[in-house]
């Protein structure tokens, strides 16, 4: 057997639209399976939309305070204000200005084009941000803003609320995604729990995933799947707040905001689920999808994997065909028949270790574990 990575047989749906590829790159190093459903769109704004009126406003009365939100945002910003021939005087602008990031890209971004920066949020979050500046006093101040791809401008409202005479910048703006089908099938993924786990890097996402669940009437059916079972995995603490606005939860946040560091913890989260138990004499290893029995990995379909996990949560005891038909087919009103063809088609592929399910005359299905480690895989 070729040795197996340590997502092997595990799902992640990634919503991302931005650096998609680079997150299913860290995933396939992995060996997961990957799903790409963007919920999000980001939209890059023309001098039209008010990025020349902001950029030439701030050339003309330069800020004290240069608030940059996103390592994209600065960048295109810059790089519009080049195309416009006022680069050189935008930087000239901003260079008498204290600048403060949310986060590391930003940081970076500016530093690239010149810019020193002063502080940094320590947690990584906008509200740090307004929350320094409110300490310093900013009553009177000209404070620009670097606008991330929400409408709603809410920290240009809490400046302006502060006293201060704020101008944002748009440079991009979220927008839902063009193919919402492909988001009703993920919301359904989700509720049935046909994938391990979500991945957001976007706030924005996460409350798009929500509504376009609600607009179906699926979101509360979308929630109990995250409660249950499926992992849902944010970037870092804005993304975090999001999803317990929504109420998808709980969620995995690595230590950094950074896309390796949430793969990594994702990672550590998803292989703690695998288990280990015998099965009629076999060494059976389940992960995820994937189950490795006696050394040879057999991948099970959705409803062949919802089979047996449902029998080895109820160990020696009877579970009847109309549970398995709710638990597993979702839908009560389907033929019995259906479960014992399943039945059989697991049977076969589990091999010698499906003897292990036995069937019980007008009662259903029960399985004989013979030993169970929660402690992690070994194949």
């Amino acid at each position: 057997m070729s040795e197996l990575g340590p997502l092997s047989g595990f799902t992640v749906a990634i919503t991302a639209d931005r650096r998609a590829e680079e997150q299913a790159e860290f995933l396939r190093r992995r060996q997961a399976s990957i799903w790409h459903v963007p919920v999000i769109r980001t939209h890059p704004l023309g001098p039209d939309d008010g990025l020349r009126d902001a950029t030439d406003e701030l050339i003309r009365r330069p800020p004290r305070y240069l608030v940059l939100t996103t390592g994209i945002g600065t960048r295109a910003w810059f790089e519009a204000a080049r195309s416009l021939g006022l680069e050189e005087e935008l930087l000239a602008a901003l260079r008498g200005a204290t600048v403060l990031a949310r986060g590391p890209k930003a940081a970076g971004a500016a530093i690239t084009a010149g810019l020193e920066v002063s502080w940094r949020a320590p947690r990584e979050t906008l509200r740090d941000v307004i929350e320094h500046l409110e300490e310093s006093g900013i009553s009177g101040a000209r404070v620009a803003v670097q606008l991330d791809g929400a409408s709603d401008a809410s920290a240009v409202r809490l400046l302006a609320g502060l006293g201060a005479d704020v101008v944002g910048v748009p440079v991009y703006r979220w927008t839902r995604p063009d193919d919402e089908v492909a988001v009703i099938r993920l919301v359904e993924a989700i509720e049935q729990q046909r994938v391990d786990a979500v991945t957001f890097t976007a706030a924005a996402a996460v409350h798009n995933l929500a509504a376009i669940a609600a607009e179906a009437g699926r979101l509360e059916a979308m929630r109990d799947g995250f409660r249950t079972g499926v992992v849902a995995a944010c970037v870092g603490p804005v993304c975090a707040d999001a999803a317990a606005h929504v109420g998808i939860g709980p969620v995995v946040v690595p230590p950094r905001a950074r896309l390796g560091s949430m793969i990594g913890t994702l990672t550590e989260v998803l292989a703690a689920r695998c288990r280990e138990v015998r099965l009629a004499g076999s060494h059976v290893v389940l992960r995820g999808a994937l189950v490795v029995v006696d050394g040879r990995p057999v991948q099970l379909s959705d409803r062949e994997r919802g089979l047996l996990a449902v029998l080895l949560e109820r160990r020696g005891a009877v579970v009847s065909k109309g549970e398995l038909l709710h638990r597993v087919w979702r839908c009560p009103e389907t033929n019995p028949h259906a479960v014992e063809m399943a039945v059989n088609r697991l049977r076969r592929k589990l091999g010698p270790s499906g003897d292990a399910i036995a069937t019980v005359n007008r009662r259903g299905y029960r399985i004989a574990v013979e030993s169970a480690h929660e402690d992690g895989p070994t194949a």
